[in-house]
């Protein structure tokens, strides 16, 4: 039986309470003034650069943070998700998003099963027919190239898929492979959102993705079953095989629906809705856009992250320093909100993703163990492209609440 027995109740969570107070005796422009402290809180990996000294922390805080995670078992717990062990115990599942961008040889598995075979056949599909689509070898029910694509899906179907193509759109490469493309996504039920998402489309030049894992999702099947409605009102009703697909594990609702079950690609129940747009979710709708070779760049920056998460030690890991200092400033400083303010339009999206990768994950009163927590957890996210900010809500974030 799991321990009952809070994060809380340990020395090392006691000794970072108290050391609260001493930090709250030094002002961050003094600990700045620190060069030794500010170099060691610089970690770079792949061009991704981590300062986390402007951070209310000491030298001696982040060695009480390291001692934190060691007696919470944090390493064991990473080697457990790569290991394939049902960690989320709530629906005694494996948690595996990792392996959908694990590279073609490697063994991940689950259930006595090497998941990346798996993966990797669904892969190789998502770049055989984007290729088709693309090249004009998958053509409409006229005879004719289907340039535009809509896909259908709401919550992690549709906020990180929608977050990459706003990041792609302005990258050169990816630019050029678009060119004559459009990749639209809807997923309110809001008919308003619906006229925005086919407003100057043409039925017979459009491929509808409809993504749901069980096919059953209330907002997606509504959404799909209208624009299946105006594509047969366009073309008749055979043309749903040609203009409509999915991404789903229900084939025979796939099937009743009309749409082609050799059209429909799959995903897994080790892959949460929020950690899913490497999966087809993403993948497919990003290939049908941009082609699968970029995608493919995209997924080995994934996975290049994932094996420094894996593998590094929790000094220069930046994935575990960033939750370490989450942890920091939401449980024990009562800092109850992140800002996300990325400098650049391209990831305008960026921090209505991370909101639903952190606050559906972390936004819970209970332990692993559903025992009640006595202490704050998880953050409040929000953000905007920071020059935009500036001109909104920086005001109060520098000035207010006093």
């Amino acid at each position: 039986m799991a321990s009952t027995n809070l994060i809380s109740a340990t020395e090392e969570w006691k000794g970072l309470r108290e050391h609260v107070a001493d930090v709250d005796k030094t002002h961050l422009r003094n600990l700045l003034k620190d060069e030794a402290r500010c170099e060691s809180m610089t970690v770079e990996f792949d061009g991704i650069i981590l300062d986390y000294s402007r951070q209310r922390i000491t030298q001696e805080t982040v060695k009480k943070l390291f001692k934190l995670a060691e007696v919470a078992h944090l390493k064991e717990k990473i080697d457990k998700m790569y290991n394939g062990d049902h960690i989320n115990v709530t629906e005694n599942r494996s948690v595996l998003h990792i392996a959908l961008r694990a590279a073609r040889d490697t063994i991940i598995n689950c259930d006595g099963k090497n998941v990346v075979d798996d993966v990797w056949q669904v892969l190789d599909k998502i770049g055989e027919f984007s290729e088709r689509v693309r090249t004009g070898a998958w053509v409409g029910a006229t005879g004719k190239s289907l340039k535009d694509v809509v896909a259908v899906g709401i919550g992690g179907s549709f906020l990180g898929p929608l977050f990459v193509h706003s990041a792609l759109q302005t990258d050169p490469e990816a630019a050029q492979c678009a060119n004559g493309r459009q990749l639209r996504f809807l997923a309110n039920v809001d008919p308003v959102d619906v006229a925005r998402s086919i407003n100057g489309l043409n039925p017979e030049t459009t491929l509808v993705v409809v993504v749901s894992k069980t096919f059953t999702t209330a907002e997606t099947m509504l959404n799909a079953r209208t624009l299946r409605t105006w594509i047969t009102s366009a073309l008749g009703s055979e043309a749903v095989a040609k203009h409509m697909v999915a991404v789903s594990t229900n084939l025979k609702l796939v099937k009743e629906f009309g749409i082609d079950p050799q059209n429909a690609f799959a995903f897994w129940d080790w892959v949460g809705g929020r950690y899913s747009v490497c999966s087809a979710v993403g993948a497919l709708p990003l290939s049908l856009q941009y082609g699968f070779p970029i995608v493919g760049k995209f997924l080995e920056g994934a996975r290049s992250i994932d094996n420094h998460f894996h593998t590094t030690p929790f000094e220069k890991n930046i994935p575990v320093l960033l939750g370490l200092l989450s942890v920091w400033n939401v449980s024990f400083l009562g800092y109850p909100a992140r800002a996300i303010l990325p400098y650049t339009q391209a990831l305008e999206k960026f921090a209505p993703h991370i909101q639903q990768l952190s606050m559906e994950s972390n936004g819970k009163g209970v332990s692993i163990d559903g025992v009640p927590l006595n202490f704050e957890a998880g953050e409040i996210d929000f953000g905007e492209p920071g020059t935009n900010g500036q001109h909104s809500f920086y005001q109060l974030i520098h000035q207010g609440r006093l």
